[in-house]
């Protein structure tokens, strides 16, 4: 069964935009929890314009899920937080200083003795390591040396055609990749522009998917749909329960 890890990083920003504490995030947090995601994922930025590094203390100390941090561990302060806090998992993203929303995976091959080192300094700590990459064969064998526990695929070119009605085209990447993951022993994730449209055919299509995070979509379907019930109906996207009405 795929998981649900749920991105709050659209809670931080309604939040800041008043200032203040209104939605309280942590409170956010636990209520998604109860209805049913198995986790909570945040990408805090150097500029905090939504998580803040104080939140992840907060969350950390609050929730009863997995929590997973993803960021650019390029920054010095980021690789203190994830080791100050100990995460149940660190996902490690190559996004540029300022940068909107990550939008590439990682050239495992080019930087590979780097992130030989960083997850080397993660896993020395007790947490699980995910790189983001791109569903390309030759990346992912490359990510399996660095000593990786997992990795994530970088799903927007399969939301784009999948939106466009080319499912087999969009999907076959992806199921390559795991295949490919599978082969080298590396656990899979997924996530970006996952949507409550396109997640149910990915997660029957692609082999061995162990968790998908999702924010953007999640959060704006929950303004219509409620956030419980939202919630529980990306989950049972990730599952095939497919017993319920909207």
């Amino acid at each position: 069964m795929t998981s649900l890890s749920v991105n709050i990083n659209k809670i931080a920003t309604l939040r800041n935009s008043r200032g203040g504490n209104n939605p309280n995030l942590i409170a956010t947090a636990l209520d998604i929890e109860r209805f049913g995601a198995n986790g909570i994922t945040v990408h805090p930025r150097p500029d905090e314009r939504h998580i803040r590094y104080a939140d992840v203390f907060d969350l950390k100390k609050a929730i009863h899920t997995e929590l997973n941090i993803e960021g650019n561990c390029r920054e010095d302060k980021f690789v203190q937080l994830v080791l100050n806090n100990k995460p149940a998992q660190v996902t490690l993203v190559p996004d540029a200083l300022g940068q909107l929303t990550s939008n590439h995976g990682w050239n495992t091959i080019e930087h590979k003795d780097y992130l030989i080192g960083m997850i080397q300094i993660f896993k020395n700590a007790g947490i699980r390591t995910s790189i983001f990459v791109d569903p390309i064969a030759e990346m992912i064998e490359a990510a399996a040396l660095t000593g990786t526990d997992r990795i994530e695929l970088y799903t927007e070119s399969y939301a784009k055609l999948f939106a466009e009605g080319q499912k087999q085209a969009a999907i076959e990447p992806f199921i390559m990749a795991a295949k490919k993951a599978t082969e080298h022993n590396l656990g899979i994730n997924a996530g970006h522009d996952l949507d409550f449209n396109n997640l149910l055919y990915f997660t029957q299509q692609v082999p061995g998917l162990l968790e998908v995070s999702i924010g953007h979509a999640l959060i704006c379907d929950a303004l219509h749909w409620g956030l419980e019930n939202t919630v529980q109906l990306y989950k049972r996207q990730c599952t095939g329960n497919l017993n319920f009405t909207h």
